[in-house]
């Protein structure tokens, strides 16, 4: 054994106090850096002597050599980084979902003064009042006023869906561009990893700055992460480089995102039917799904789901999804309400036709100068007709006798135009009203809003939840951190005073010792 075998061992007790102490320091200077993980110095004994072998010293037994720092370790989890991110995911998609309907909700405005519901009902009043007094040009002006103030209406509910629905295919485009950075930058950082490990070393900071990204990514769509081991002189807790996979709802893969044993990344990318432009496929580099296929969870999915979605059914071609729901119960309706308006309209008989002594079929609404075939855009292109807007006197109010005869003053038709408010017409297989359907158009939508908004509160309770056991674990604590520093103080004090102990035996066994007197 040599002479300096103490001051050996109380070197390495200082070092590696030392060691703790920086690491203290580090975290202590991290502490409010988002996504750091607080690190702590692994304590390893060193080696006993002597060692096992022919030569060995004879002696009592194996001596302790002293200590060593044998890694810098995170603190983490992994099981909590799992659940928080599923959590993640679900709040990505309800939270997303709450804003695409309240901005729907703004739009519809119900219920409200300024509204579709009050507009109809203002409309249906005017027509009411016109059975009092036909021959009124003020009641047919409020008539033709209050008509167009609906058509205007419709219009404007159309165009501002649309132009929200717009607003949520740019902010489809940007999440598929941020999720592919998040993938290249998650690819990026598997690359300086796998440079790192092989030498041994831990990459705490580069271990941090994945989880980072990935617990973002999270939110964006529904992920799956599997480690790839680095190989070489990689440490046993070494992380690896990290595949990441886009799961369905079930976790099953839809395609590899990143690529952890080959370094590469896949890119994502939405396909756009060219006829209607709502998204028809998702693809995951060379892997095409269609729509229906990429039933996954998350903000991508729900900007789907909102924006609206193709697909073909029996030989058709399927639309759907929250904005263009709206827009085709908005267009059937608008379709629906023109074409028994104008029925009944063109059933009777104005002060034009009257003065002209033939009868004229007058349309109240048209749809353009084209017109239309089907529901599809009405909304958009309701307007009063021109008759209409040039002169009041189109306006149908009376309907010939028995006779034939027809009276200036009749209001039999305007009566009967008063009554469309409680026609009912087929719509799926459902017969209704007007106005009973566009209250279920409402009601639906409020009940939609309002279980996006209740999910969106749960899945953030839970998930702020599992965050903050997740912190309790990870999180630097200056409490903690200060403790651990007096207590590596200490210790690095004590293996100080240990060699200055060592300085002294060796004063005595170099300067002391064959001295005679002593």
């Amino acid at each position: 054994m040599s002479t300096f075998f103490g001051l050996e061992i109380a070197k390495k007790g200082m070092f590696t106090q030392q060691s703790a102490l920086s690491t203290t320091a580090h975290n202590i200077a991290n502490a409010n850096t988002p996504g750091y993980t607080r690190q702590r110095v692994n304590f390893v004994q060193t080696e006993p002597y002597p060692p096992v072998s022919v030569n060995s010293p004879t002696i009592p037994g194996q001596l302790g050599t002293g200590v060593k720092a044998g890694t810098v370790q995170r603190v983490r989890e992994g099981f909590l980084d799992t659940q928080y991110r599923s959590e993640n995911n679900k709040f990505g998609y309800w939270e997303s979902r709450a804003n695409a309907l309240e901005k729907m909700e703004e739009i519809m405005n119900e219920p409200s003064d300024t509204g579709l519901s009050v507009t109809l009902d203002r409309f249906w009043q005017s027509v009411q009042d016109l059975t009092v007094n036909p021959t009124n040009a003020g009641a047919r002006s409020v008539v033709r006023e209050r008509g167009v103030a609906v058509a205007e209406t419709f219009q404007y509910l159309s165009t501002s869906l649309k132009s929200i629905q717009g607003d949520l295919k740019n902010e489809l485009d940007v999440t598929v561009k941020e999720i592919n950075s998040l993938a290249a930058q998650i690819n990026n950082i598997n690359q300086q990893i796998s440079k790192v490990e092989p030498n041994g070393y831990l990459p705490n900071d580069l271990y941090d700055e994945r989880d980072r990204l990935l617990d973002q990514l999270s939110s964006l769509a529904n992920i799956k992460v599997s480690a790839t081991p680095s190989g070489g002189n990689a440490l046993p807790i070494a992380e690896g480089s990290l595949t990441v996979e886009i799961v369905d709802d079930n976790g099953n893969s839809l395609g590899t995102l990143v690529d952890g044993s080959e370094k590469t990344i896949s890119e994502l990318s939405v396909g756009y039917n060219a006829d209607n432009g709502l998204v028809e496929s998702v693809s995951i580099g060379q892997n095409r799904l269609d729509v229906l296929d990429f039933n996954s969870t998350g903000k991508i999915s729900s900007l789907i789901d909102s924006y609206g979605y193709t697909y073909q059914e029996g030989g058709s071609i399927v639309e759907t999804g929250l904005f263009p729901d709206m827009l085709s119960n908005l267009d059937t309706m608008a379709y629906e309400f023109a074409a028994k308006f104008n029925e009944v309209h063109k059933e009777g008989w104005s002060i034009e036709d009257y003065n002209s002594g033939s009868h004229t079929p007058v349309d109240f609404f048209t749809f353009g100068e084209e017109g239309l075939t089907d529901s599809k855009g009405a909304a958009s292109l309701m307007q009063v007709s021109e008759d209409i807007l040039n002169s009041t006197d189109h306006i149908a109010a009376a309907l010939p006798d028995e006779a034939g005869e027809v009276s200036i003053a009749d209001n039999q038709n305007a009566t009967r135009l008063a009554d469309v408010k409680n026609k009912t017409f087929t719509i799926d297989g459902n017969t209704t009203s007007f106005q009973n359907y566009y209250e279920g158009i409402i009601g639906g939508m409020a009940v939609d809003a309002q279980e996006a908004e209740r999910l969106t509160t749960n899945s953030g309770v839970l998930r702020d939840a599992v965050d903050l056991r997740r912190q309790s674990v990870s999180a630097v604590s200056l409490d903690e951190e200060m403790t651990n520093m007096i207590q590596f103080q200490h210790a690095y004090n004590a293996a100080a005073r240990m060699i200055t102990m060592q300085d002294e035996l060796l004063d005595r066994i170099i300067n002391g010792m064959g001295i005679s007197g002593r």
